[in-house]
């Protein structure tokens, strides 16, 4: 038997009403809160952390569309310009292994504090979810918690932009959850400074690898052949060295993984080789265990480039970000949930709020896209079954595994977001409800804000 604690009853004061609260700042919440205050409605925009842009900015995931090639098909809007955006403020380079750019995880927090102050945005950093205020099966709020202790926040809308469904799952939607053993791993993401940039890169030259590369010691991944010989910025040989040398210990055999980009000032950063099993995500012991783990695993992975990478003999940890790059959590049982069959097979919607490019990386699945394939994302996705007022953006939306993989990715959250604050501000505008709404309008206005969703 568990025990337990009664929590008094308590009044909690109402410190702000808006009429779109967007629960989450990362690429999806960021695309919700711009997307709905640009069609016209009063925004709040709430995150946990001190700036916005969620796995860009707390994790250090630069690589927003690393799946970029020639052919490449894509939705255009807000995930678009958040590129354009870095580039124009200086926080973003050519990314090395596509036709995108990486952009600049501290860079960009000034990039996502400009967007979010140009669109009129409330902004509210530093406030925890706790809760759903409900009125039946409506939404009506969330309780918070911060510094200032409990609070609560009012909309008429609220989208549940925080990855793992926290608002949809405590409101009571039905929700699910991949066992954590089966869990894409989670990761640490790190930056590194005092590398030989010239060095490095002639030690890449000379020993160039490839996607076919990812199949190697512990990781056994399925491409569709084309992918199989296109250059890949990864690094697996100098860490399988070190355990043979005993430089790293014998069961870290899954470090591994690609860096992102090599600076003039000897930065290398986006370094994404430390990959944990079975971390829960919603689980804080799984979390902690994770974040002590992974600094551990990524001070190893220094020690073996350190020792087997030119130009890394110098090298010396920068810094890490704010909290573990998390993949794969929980999520809803919406009016439709995306499948295999649509991530693989350019799945086709008539309530498509924008597309994405048959790009699918997880589940021991690489497709890229490069022959100008694609799938529609549906709104009923975004739409959680049982729940009224709430829209879910990111990758909690429904779907099974191998769709998960797919539209996981960044700029998938941001396509989702956009069209669900779209969709929150028609819904205000038109008085009707988020199962309710008009698709000619909603495409209208994904015309207007420049979204490709057919």
């Amino acid at each position: 038997m568990v025990a337990t604690i009664l929590e008094p009853a308590r009044e909690i004061e109402i410190i702000h009403r808006t009429d779109v609260l967007v629960v989450g700042s990362g690429p999806g919440g960021l695309s919700a809160a711009l997307a709905a205050a640009r069609a016209g409605a009063e925004v709040t925009l709430m995150e946990r952390f001190g700036c916005f842009g969620g796995n860009i900015t707390a994790v250090g995931v630069e690589g927003f569309a690393w799946y970029r090639h020639e052919q490449t098909v894509e939705a255009g809007g807000i995930g678009w310009e958040f590129e354009e955006r870095a580039k124009a403020m200086g926080a973003a380079v050519p990314e090395s292994q596509s036709l995108s750019y990486e952009l600049d995880s501290e860079g960009f927090k000034l990039v996502a504090d400009r967007l979010v102050q140009e669109a009129g945005i409330h902004p509210m950093l530093h406030r925890q979810f706790v809760a759903p205020i409900m009125e039946g099966d409506r939404i009506t709020g969330i309780i918070c918690e911060s510094k200032a202790g409990r609070e609560a926040i009012l909309a008429r809308v609220v989208i549940d932009a925080t990855g793992d469904a926290d608002v949809a799952h405590r409101a009571g939607a039905p929700t699910h959850m991949t066992a954590p053993e089966e869990m894409q791993a989670a990761s640490v993401m790190f930056h590194i400074a005092g590398v030989d940039k010239q060095k490095f890169m002639d030690g890449v030259k000379a020993d160039p690898q490839t996607y076919a590369n990812w199949s190697t010691g512990e990781w056994q991944v399925e491409t569709d052949g084309k992918e199989d010989d296109m250059f890949s910025p990864f690094l697996a040989k100098p860490f399988a060295q070190a355990i043979r040398d005993g430089v790293i210990p014998a069961h870290l055999n899954t470090i591994g993984g690609t860096w992102g980009a090599v600076h003039d000032s000897g930065e290398m950063t986006y370094m994404n080789l430390v990959h944990l099993a079975g971390i829960d995500g919603t689980d804080p012991d799984s979390m902690t265990h994770g974040e002590i783990e992974g600094r551990k695993q990524a001070m190893h992975a220094i020690d073996a480039l350190r020792a087997y990478t030119p130009g890394c003999q110098g090298a010396r940890l920068r810094n890490f970000g704010m909290t573990l790059g998390i993949r794969d959590t929980r999520k809803i049982d919406a009016y439709y949930n995306m499948t295999e069959t649509d991530a693989r097979h350019q799945g086709r919607f008539d309530d498509t709020i924008g597309i994405y490019p048959e790009f699918i990386d997880g589940y021991g699945i690489l497709i890229l896209p490069t022959t100008g394939r694609y799938m529609h994302i549906p709104y009923r996705s975004l739409l959680p079954r049982g729940i009224k007022g709430l829209l879910v953006a990111g990758r909690a939306h429904g779907s099974d595994k191998v769709a998960h993989a797919a539209t996981r990715n960044m700029a998938a959250c941001a396509v989702m977001g956009q069209g669900a604050g779209i969709a929150a501000a028609l819904s205000l505008k038109s008085n009707r409800e988020l199962d309710d709404l008009n698709m000619a309008q909603i495409h209208q206005e994904l015309d207007r804000q420049g979204v490709r969703y057919t």
